[in-house]
């Protein structure tokens, strides 16, 4: 029954973790293709909050519900199918601790040019690049963890 409840938890931090990343990701370019400064503080001012209240908990639960899942199961987290998920995991969260900083950087740059009536400025637009650009290797690394989640393919490792 408890390995049930962790797999549960597992599952829906994983769900909340890519939900809540493809979310975010839609909403900020939704909001820079109108390169209306207010939306765009607006939308990365929610993005923000979001990324703090469900992506960090859920980032932070996850390898708790995962190891203590194995643990249960009784599988060694240096199988390498686990293993591997878990340097993907850290390729994740490589990618996207920047990019929340990027977010709040973005949302104040949007802030700034709202109050000021101005143009979004160039630094805006090199950061958006670079958080656009740090989304691809993150989504992919959490796509090869779902794989091996599932898959659980035997890989040897050492």
């Amino acid at each position: 029954m408890f390995e049930e409840w962790l797999l549960l938890a597992h599952v829906i931090g994983a769900t909340v973790l890519f939900g809540t990343g493809a979310g975010i990701a839609f909403f900020m370019v939704m909001a820079h293709r109108t390169r209306d400064p207010a939306l765009i503080a607006h939308v990365s001012a929610t993005v923000v909050i979001a990324d703090t209240v469900f992506t960090a908990t859920a980032a932070i639960l996850q390898p708790v519900t995962g190891t203590l899942l194995a643990r249960s199961i009784g599988w060694d987290l240096s199988e390498g199918w686990i293993a591997l998920s878990l340097l993907l995991y850290v390729v994740t969260g490589l990618f996207w601790l920047p990019v929340v900083w990027i977010q709040i950087r973005l949302r104040n740059l949007a802030r700034a040019a709202a109050a000021s009536g101005k143009a979004l400025p160039p630094a805006y637009f090199s950061l958006y690049r670079i958080w656009f650009a740090f989304g691809f290797p993150a989504f992919s690394a959490v796509l090869g963890i779902f794989w091996l989640m599932l898959m659980k393919p035997s890989i040897a490792l050492f």
